[in-house]
C-alpha cells in the first residue's frame, strides 16, 4: 500500500468521524430535551439576575414542554457557580444565566477562578443589560457623587462600599470610581446584592453601586437615597437622577449585561434550539411588559457567535482597567 493511499484512508476515516459527530449532535438536537434542563443562577435570590432567570426558566419550560430548574448558588463572586457549569456535561441539559461580572470582571480580579470564559463555555444568548445605581443611607450627608469624592479624599482608605461580592457589577462599579476620582475606597462584599442593599441602608458601609431594578423598591420607600447612575444616559426608572458623568465624575460608565452560556462542547443544534427560544423569549411584548419597567433594556436577538465576540471584546476592555486599579478578590 503506497503511502499516498494510506493519507487518503486517514482522511476518509476522520471525515467520516466528523459527519457522524455533527449527525449525533443533529439527532440529540431534534430529540431535545428529554428531560429537565438545570439553569444555573450565580447570585443570590433576589438579585436581577434571580429576577430574569425565573422569567426565562418559566417561559422556556413552556415553549420546550420540559421544566427549567433554576438553581441559585452565589457565592465567591458567582465563581462556585460557574466552575460547576465548567465541568458540567456538554449535553444542553445544564445551562447558567451568566453576567459581566461572572465572565469578564472575575477572570482579572480571581487568580484561580476555576474557569475560562472563553474556553469553557459555549455563548448561547444575550439578554441584555442595566445600568446600576450610587445609593447612600437615608441620614447620609452626601447628596451629590462630588461629596463622596471629597470626603474620600479627606480621609484615604476609610470610606467603605458594599457589593453583592467580589466580581460583581456592584464591586466593580466602586474600583472604576475609585479609578476615576482618584480616590481610595474600601470594598465590603456581601454574600448577596440583598445584604450589600441591606448593608447600606442600615448605615454599615457609605455607599453602594446596585443594579437599578434591584433597589428601586428601597429608593422609592426611601431606605435608600440615590446619588447618581452609571449609565451615560438617566434610567426611565430613575428620571429626576442625573448620570455621575452628567455630575462631574466624567468618562464614567457601567451598564452590566447578562446572557445564557452552556458549557463549551455543547452541540451546535443544541445551542441553535436554546438561541432561538430564547431570542423568541426577550423579543416577546410580554419580557418587554415585566421586565422593562423594572429597568432592563432588553437587546435585540443574537446570534451565539456574536455574544461570543462580545464577551471577548469586553475581556480586552476591562481587565487592563481591573488590573491598573489592582481590585482582586480578597
Amino acid at each position: 500500500m503506497t503511502c499516498h493511499a494510506t493519507e487518503r484512508r486517514r482522511a476518509i476515516r476522520a471525515a467520516i468521524g466528523v459527519l457522524l459527530a455533527l449527525a449525533a449532535g443533529t439527532a440529540a438536537a431534534q430529540g431535545y430535551p428529554t428531560k429537565p434542563i438545570k439553569l444555573l443562577v450565580p447570585l443570590a435570590a433576589g438579585s436581577t439576575a434571580d429576577i430574569v432567570s425565573r422569567f426565562a426558566g418559566l417561559e422556556l419550560g413552556k415553549a420546550i414542554g420540559q421544566p427549567v430548574v433554576v438553581e441559585n448558588k452565589p457565592g465567591a463572586g458567582g465563581t462556585i457557580a460557574m466552575a460547576e457549569l465548567a465541568r458540567s456535561a456538554p449535553d444542553g441539559y445544564t445551562i447558567a444565566f451568566a453576567s459581566q461580572g461572572t465572565l469578564v470582571f472575575n477572570q482579572a480580579i480571581y487568580a484561580k477562578p476555576g474557569y475560562d470564559s472563553v474556553k469553557d463555555f459555549a455563548p448561547v444568548s444575550f439578554v441584555g443589560g442595566v445600568s446600576n445605581v450610587m445609593i447612600v443611607p437615608p441620614k447620609s450627608t452626601a447628596t451629590k457623587p462630588l461629596d463622596i469624592v471629597a470626603a474620600a479624599k479627606a480621609k484615604p482608605g476609610e470610606l467603605t462600599f458594599s457589593s453583592g461580592g467580589a466580581g460583581t457589577s456592584h464591586h466593580l462599579s466602586g474600583v472604576l470610581f475609585g479609578q476615576v476620582t482618584d480616590t481610595k475606597l474600601v470594598h465590603v462584599p456581601y454574600k448577596g446584592a440583598p445584604q450589600g442593599v441591606q448593608a447600606v441602608m442600615a448605615g454599615e458601609v457609605a455607599m453602594g453601586f446596585f443594579n437599578t431594578p434591584t433597589v428601586i423598591s428601597q429608593i422609592k420607600g426611601g431606605l435608600a437615597r440615590p446619588l447618581g447612575v452609571t449609565s451615560l444616559k438617566r434610567s426611565p426608572l430613575l428620571p429626576d437622577v442625573p448620570t455621575l458623568d452628567e455630575q462631574g465624575i466624567k468618562g464614567y460608565e457601567v451598564n452590566t449585561w447578562f446572557g445564557f452560556v452552556a458549557p463549551a462542547g455543547t452541540p451546535p443544534d443544541v445551542v441553535a434550539k436554546l438561541n432561538a427560544e430564547l431570542n423568541r423569549i426577550f423579543a416577546s411584548q410580554e419580557a418587554k411588559d415585566k421586565l422593562g419597567p423594572q429597568g432592563f433594556d432588553l437587546a435585540p436577538p443574537m446570534a451565539p457567535a456574536t455574544f461570543g465576540k462580545l464577551i471577548v471584546d469586553d475581556l480586552a476592555k476591562w481587565v487592563p482597567i481591573v488590573k491598573a486599579a489592582g481590585a482582586t478578590a480578597n
